[in-house]
């Protein structure tokens, strides 16, 4: 029989190649490529023997819903789609002291009343979990903890007849399993590992809980094939100088996906909010020039945040353009249309850009929001305070309608809000004074192209000629 060929694995990305190299033509790092143990494609004679049929079965019969386990905070039940469901595999990741240890702490404290809960670290020492438990009050919860890192070992532990029904692994990046020769965090290793508890966990019907390392880029370390092997993938962010954290479903196979949770770091650990769009705009100042408020949808929930822009005027031959909490290519991209299609041009000044309140926002309905803040930076004129914005432009400078209009007004009406600008959809052509009547309290004002926002909030005076005056005037 012949031997089967080595394998040569990039630690780095996961690409697989015949022979050894100093470089991974996948990735482009530099001595990452690790020989692997070959494995059998057929163990044991596999290919010679016949295997048992598989059952086929079609679409239509009666299948019960899972079961799921209640945490009592209602945000992270919320994001995992109502609780956590039996035998499920959940990655949590987030950048380093983002909080992860500390949500996870506290949601298998609240489940231990009614399931079985281990927490299994490979991170910190027993005696430091419960350090943290006793500075977080839960000390007397009945939680079962261990430090460890092997995951034979954990393995043999977790498989009996009654395993606990919720186990914490923090961090998957420390665990490796003995019959490979890498070292913890590599990707053969994270694989390996993952896949071992996976496979237990859905063979005796507990739920896994793994804590992922993230990159500099953000993204969860190992190999990509991590998430995809797990039932949820949940993102822990946050701002280091905002005490609002993000809990976000990137992956979801139980519940809607892009559905998020907002928690408050407090000394007494995380704390649910209930209300995000009021916290968000708490410290908001009316009638001050460069801020609109963005009335959003992040999953099921509507969040109103302040959308702030400053422009001011640059010494630099390339101007800067900061963005935080934001795409920078949709900042360049409505700044483009707005001299393109409507004459007002950005050149010669520096542009920043910043979501209050540490969120990060991804949907295309905050291009509109995004233009009303700048134009009322660049003229110096505020967008009335009572007044909501959202809407997504198109290359033209027209603006398309976006999804869950109602949903967004009643969430802009119920916090105070009279106005909104909006694109003209279906309800908008009724006319304004029906849209107005369909929402008590609030009027509607259909933006239809870029050139109406701008006309409402008011043309800006060109700087270029201030500009090259106050040279003259120093020549």
């Amino acid at each position: 029989m012949a031997r089967a060929a080595a394998q040569y694995v990039c630690q780095s990305c996961g690409a697989s190649f015949p022979k050894w190299a100093g470089r991974c033509e996948a990735c482009g790092e530099w001595n990452t490529i690790v020989e692997e143990a070959p494995v059998d494609a057929t163990p044991k004679g596999l290919g010679a023997a016949k295997g048992r049929r598989v059952q086929l079965v079609g679409l239509t019969g009666a299948t019960p819903a899972p079961p799921r386990q209640i945490s009592g905070i209602g945000e992270f039940d919320r994001v995992c789609g109502g609780g956590l469901v039996a035998g499920c595999a959940l990655l949590v990741g987030g950048d380093p002291g983002i909080g992860k240890s500390t949500l996870l702490l506290q949601v298998v404290a609240r489940l231990a009343g009614t399931v079985g809960c281990a927490y299994i670290s490979g991170e910190e020492s027993i005696d430091q979990v419960r350090l943290r438990a006793r500075r977080l009050g839960l000390e007397g919860a009945d939680v079962r903890l261990a430090s460890a890192t092997n995951v034979r070992d954990l393995v043999a532990t977790l498989d009996v007849d009654h395993p606990p029904g919720i186990v914490v692994i923090d961090s998957i990046q420390t665990m490796y399993v003995d019959t490979l020769d890498s070292a913890p965090g590599t990707v053969a290793q994270v694989r390996t590992s993952a896949e071992g508890l996976i496979r237990l966990a859905k063979r005796r019907g507990f739920c896994v809980v793994l804590v992922g390392h993230v990159t500099k880029e953000g993204t969860i370390a190992g190999p990509r094939v991590l998430e995809h092997m797990v039932d949820t993938v949940l993102y822990f962010e946050g701002e280091r100088g905002h005490q609002f954290r993000i809990l976000r479903a990137i992956k979801n196979r139980f519940g809607p996906t892009d559905e998020i949770g907002v928690f408050e770091m407090t000394d007494a650990g995380l704390i649910e909010v209930a209300n995000p769009s009021a916290l968000f705009l708490a410290e908001r100042q009316g009638n001050v020039s460069g801020a609109a408020v963005f009335a959003g949808v992040e999953g099921s929930r509507p969040v109103l945040v302040e959308i702030q822009a400053l422009v001011a005027p640059s010494s630099l031959a390339t101007p800067r353009r900061a963005v935080v909490g934001s795409d920078s290519a949709r900042l360049a991209m409505v700044l483009a249309v707005l001299e393109a299609r409507c004459g007002v041009s950005f050149a010669g000044n520096d542009v920043y850009l910043n979501v209050a309140g540490g969120l990060r926002i991804t949907e295309p309905a905050a291009d509109l929001a995004v233009a009303a803040a700048l134009v009322s930076a660049l003229a110096d004129r505020p967008v009335p305070g009572e007044t909501v914005v959202f809407g997504e432009i198109g290359l033209s400078g027209g603006i398309r309608s976006v999804g869950q209009t109602d949903l967004r007004l009643k969430e802009a009406r119920k916090l105070g809000f009279s106005a909104a600008l909006l694109p003209p959809g279906r309800r908008a052509r009724k006319g304004k004074e029906k849209s107005a009547a369909a929402e008590p309290g609030m009027t509607l004002s259909p933006i239809a192209h870029l050139r109406d926002l701008v006309d409402s909030i008011g043309r800006p005076a060109s700087r270029s000629a201030g500009r090259s005056g106050v040279r003259m005037e120093h020549a």
